[in-house]
């Protein structure tokens, strides 16, 4: 593609980094958001309307007009809009997890493969200058073999839609297994095979999990822990949660806290403490990566294969808290 202006979509504005692509898409040279749509009419209305931007009673309407669409939906609406933005040969970029099941994750996949354009899934994580510095000191070997890594992602429940099976496609395993998945196949390079879960609703009142642990085995043997759970009291905790990873290795040990960086904030008006992260923004790396390779046609910098990978190890976490054993990667 070698448009001058590329033109962005937005489809579905539930998740909270709709308004992130948003941002980014109106401050990046070169690039114009050009619309949004939601199956929700009011929720895309306001969103459009907050942003200055047209909105689109359908998808295909939108997808008329752009040169690239950014998903935003629900986890259940990834799908459906992808597949239709794969029939329109319009490279997408997918919030995580690509889709709520295997199935429509390998459609899609399948899809923007025999249509010729990129599928791109929304890690940002992997933009964290902490976690590059962690990949290239695994990958020079200087720490020698990784013999067990000890990861969180642990966060506050976001309500909602979250909290719906059908739109969701589960709860706290299903939102925040998958960049630390991502994280462990991109740094170490290896496959995970196996998957040892157990997952609960504890702590509020919703039909989907809320706490989870799992073992995650990968294909040399090393095995990753990792607490998924939203277990971060909103209104309480003093942030949203985290990504964090302990790596033991042959020569040392080495911790990554890939939101550490923060300042306390004290606030009258709400009478309690929020910490206030600083440093890069990753979204709008990612977006500006993604942005460069649909502008020179070169392939996604996080693909759809990454986030069905993600989502083949959700799958398999979830078998393994139903049947109380290790299972499968499929």
């Amino acid at each position: 593609m070698t448009t001058d202006t590329i033109r962005i979509g937005i489809a579905g504005v539930a998740h909270g980094h709709a308004h992130s692509y948003a941002r980014a898409g109106k401050s990046l040279s070169g690039v114009q958001v050009v619309g949004v749509h939601d199956h929700d009419q009011r929720r895309g209305q306001e969103f459009a309307d907050h942003y200055g931007l047209p909105f689109f009673a359908t998808i295909a309407a939108l997808l008329a007009t752009c040169d690239t669409l950014m998903i935003a939906s629900e986890n259940s609406y990834h799908h459906p809009y992808a597949m239709q933005a794969a029939a329109a040969n319009i490279p997408t970029l997918c919030e995580k997890p690509l889709a709520s099941n295997v199935a429509d994750a390998r459609a899609m996949v399948q899809a923007f493969a025999s249509a010729g354009v990129q599928l791109g899934t929304a890690f940002p994580v992997r933009y964290s200058p902490a976690v590059r510095r962690l990949r290239d000191t695994i990958v020079n070997g200087s720490l020698g073999d990784t013999l067990m890594v000890r990861a969180t992602n642990r966060g506050t429940y976001p309500g909602g839609w979250f909290g719906d099976p059908t739109l969701a496609g589960g709860g706290a395993i299903m939102d925040h297994t998958v960049h630390v998945t991502d994280l462990v196949r991109w740094i170490w390079g290896r496959e995970i095979v196996e998957v040892y879960a157990e997952g609960d609703t504890m702590l509020h009142d919703i039909p989907v999990d809320d706490v989870g642990m799992l073992l995650l085995t990968l294909d040399d043997g090393m095995v990753v822990s990792l607490d998924p759970s939203w277990s971060r009291p909103a209104g309480v905790y003093p942030t949203w949660g985290d990504v964090t990873m302990e790596v033991t290795t042959q020569n040392g040990i080495v911790n990554l806290d890939t939101f550490g960086p923060h300042v306390d904030l004290y606030q009258k008006s709400t009478a309690q403490v929020r910490w206030v992260g600083y440093g890069v923004n990753f979204d709008a790396f990612m977006i500006d990566d993604w942005i460069n390779a649909v502008r020179t046609g070169g392939p996604a910098p996080i693909s759809g294969v990454d986030g069905l990978r993600a989502v083949e190890v959700v799958d398999a976490a979830y078998r393994s808290v139903r049947s109380h054993r290790p299972e499968r990667v499929q």
